[in-house]
Order: structure tokens, then C-alpha cells, then sequence
């Protein structure tokens, strides 16, 4: 098969850029895998062949026709797009060409009965990748959606590429260190770790010697600043801003959060696992499909900072729960999280989606 992969991010580095590029190397090997991209900040970072178009809108004609040649030119058969803009460009391009649209979609929202909704999942869509089965099911909810294209396929952990990244030299910033990662935006959830970790500090002067570290940037960055300032905090809140490499400071953590109101199944959680963090998460997207609450990691309502906070207190507390769990954790990602199973299933997911769009 030839795939043609669509970024049009202009906003820097997130888990979708991580995903396409991840999935489009492993591919790679065997198959023809070209991107089309807006933004050389997140081009340079691919390594298969690529081409840079405006993406000025949804109907942006010159991005239509260039993409259009470039399919014909190159025999795709299949355009993944991961971003909404990204959606219509593919649908339009092969509704022209022939190619199948198979778009992918990370993170849990139901879909509204729009024209406009509509006609990105319905008409303009042959396949959709999601990546985590509550994804599947929120969706399977929406009455004008033809589920039998939809796939589940979990996302896959470079292990090698991790191992060898997370070596590099790093001082642990606190004796007992909570970390997390994200954009600095309020659906990850930074001002809720910011509150339940103030109310696990004010619980016992025994806690201070802990800290919690945020890796990632954004346009909450003042205000959750000024949040960890209002507690008293801002020494023992550190805010990292982007790390080109964030995996020497997360293995240096003992907790790892994932906070947000809503997710697919975060990459950067399964990172954590992987590198031997006890991961904490919200209920939110298929953070249930990954943690066992208590064995591999932990399951907390978004909002409740007693909760976390009383989470918190029972580690610090139990070094030996820490290690259980983040190796629980660790075995976790071995066995069911990696890029070859994640290559395999978008084969076979793609395969089956072109067959149906051909009638066999």
C-alpha cells in the first residue's frame, strides 16, 4: 500500500505530530509513505519523503489540487489526516482521486447531528482510526454513523528509541518527584494537579521534600504560574517549559500524572509506564483500558483533588507500593504497547477498509 500522511499543525509538537510520525516510520520499511505538511518545524522532524503546501483552509484549492497530483503521481491509496482542518482537505482529495480517507481520531468527544459533522465523518470519510475502544463507543452513540468503519488501534511505544533517550544524565529535582506533560491548555487538567498537590503539602510538613514537575508550554502558562504562587509553591512547582528530549526527567519521577478532562489514551502516559513511573490518571478517554486501579497505576475523577491528593500521601508513604506498581506498569507497555503490533493493526485496519470501499 502507498499512504499519504496530513499535518497541518502550525502550533508546534503534540501527541498527534508524535503519532503520524510514528506511524508513517514504521510503515516506512515496506510500503511508499509520503507527508504533506504546513510547518518545517514539524517536517524536518520526519524521515520519509515529504511536501510542503499552504493547508490555508478546508477548501484551500492550491493544498486540494497539490495534493490531488501528488496522489495520482505517487498511486495513494490511502490519506490518514489526524487534524479537523486535515478531515476535509483528505475527504475532498479523495473523493477526486479515488483514494480512501482514513482519518484518525485521538481523543474522546461525542459527535453533534451538524450538516458539517456530517459531512466530515459521513460522506468525506472511509475509515476512522481511534485509540482507545471508548473512543469506538462514544462514537458508536451517534445514530448517522456507519460504526463498521471504525477500528480500534492502540498506540504504539518506540521501546529502543525510549530506553536509549531516557539515559541521558538528569539530577532528580525532588527527593519524592510528581511529574506531567502537556500542552499548557485547560483541557490538560495542570490547575486540578496544581490544587490536589497543594492539598497533599498542607496535609504534613513530612511531604516537604516532594515536588511536582510540568514539562510543555502554552497559553496557561501565567496562570498556573500565579496558581502555585497564590499556594506558596513556586519553589516546589517547576515548570520546564519545552524539552526537546522530555525522557531523562520523566524516568527521574516517582508519580506521573495524566490530569485531563478529556483523552484518547495519552502517549505520554504510556511513556511514564514504560520508563518505570506509578502513573496516576483521570477517568478520561481509555485510561480504564490501560490501568488496573491499584496494580499498574491509579484512577481518579477529574475534580478531585482529595482523591489525588490522598493518592499522593499513600505513596509518598509506601516506597515499596511505588516500585510495585510502576513495575506492573513497565510490564504493561511490554506486552500489549508496541510499534510492531501498531504497524500490523493499521495494515490490516487499512487493507480492510480499501476492500470495502472497492465492494469485495
Amino acid at each position: 500500500m502507498n499512504f499519504l500522511f496530513l499535518n497541518s499543525a502550525s502550533r508546534g509538537w503534540g501527541g498527534n505530530e508524535k503519532w503520524t510520525r510514528m506511524a508513517a516510520e514504521s510503515l516506512a520499511g515496506e510500503h511508499l509513505v509520503m507527508l504533506a505538511y504546513r510547518d518545517p518545524a514539524i517536517g524536518d522532524r520526519f524521515e520519509v519523503g515529504k511536501v510542503r503546501l499552504p493547508f490555508r483552509w478546508e477548501f484551500d484549492l492550491l493544498t486540494i489540487f497539490s495534493l490531488a497530483r501528488l496522489v495520482r503521481q505517487k498511486n495513494i491509496d490511502v490519506i490518514i489526516p489526524t487534524k479537523r482542518k486535515d478531515y476535509v482537505l483528505a475527504g475532498l482529495v479523495c473523493r477526486l482521486t479515488g483514494a480512501a480517507n482514513i482519518l484518525r481520531l485521538g481523543i474522546d468527544r461525542p459527535l453533534k447531528n451538524t450538516p458539517v459533522q456530517r459531512l466530515i465523518y459521513g460522506w468525506l470519510t472511509d475509515g476512522i482510526i481511534v485509540n482507545a475502544d471508548k473512543i469506538r463507543q462514544t462514537l458508536g452513540m451517534t445514530s448517522w454513523l456507519d460504526t463498521g468503519k471504525i477500528g480500534v488501534i492502540y498506540n504504539g511505544i518506540d521501546r529502543d528509541k525510549l530506553e536509549s533517550d531516557s539515559r541521558l544524565p538528569c539530577e532528580k529535582p525532588f527527593p519524592f518527584t510528581i511529574g506531567a506533560a502537556g500542552a499548557l491548555i485547560p483541557r490538560k487538567g495542570f490547575d486540578y494537579l496544581i490544587r490536589s498537590f497543594a492539598r497533599f503539602c498542607a496535609e504534613s510538613d513530612e511531604f516537604a521534600d516532594s515536588g511536582l514537575v510540568i514539562a510543555g508550554t502554552g497559553p496557561e502558562q501565567k496562570s498556573l504560574e500565579k496558581l502555585a504562587a497564590d499556594f506558596g509553591l513556586s519553589g516546589r512547582v517547576h515548570f520546564t517549559g519545552h524539552l526537546a528530549n522530555p525522557y531523562p526527567m520523566m524516568r527521574a519521577c516517582d508519580l506521573f500524572v495524566s490530569a485531563s478532562t478529556s483523552e484518547g489514551l495519552a502517549n505520554v502516559l504510556l511513556e511514564s509506564m514504560a520508563l518505570y513511573c506509578a502513573p496516576i490518571s483521570t477517568l478520561s478517554g481509555g485510561a480504564d483500558e490501560l490501568i488496573d486501579d491499584g496494580r499498574n497505576g491509579f484512577l481518579v475523577r477529574y475534580g478531585d483533588e482529595k482523591r489525588l491528593a490522598e493518592i499522593f500521601s499513600e505513596l509518598y508513604k509506601n516506597p515499596g507500593k511505588v516500585a510495585s506498581v510502576a513495575a506492573n506498569a513497565h510490564e504493561t507497555i511490554m506486552q500489549r504497547f508496541s510499534i510492531e503490533r501498531m504497524r500490523n493493526d493499521l495494515l490490516e485496519f487499512c487493507s480492510a477498509i480499501l476492500d470495502r470501499k472497492k465492494g469485495k
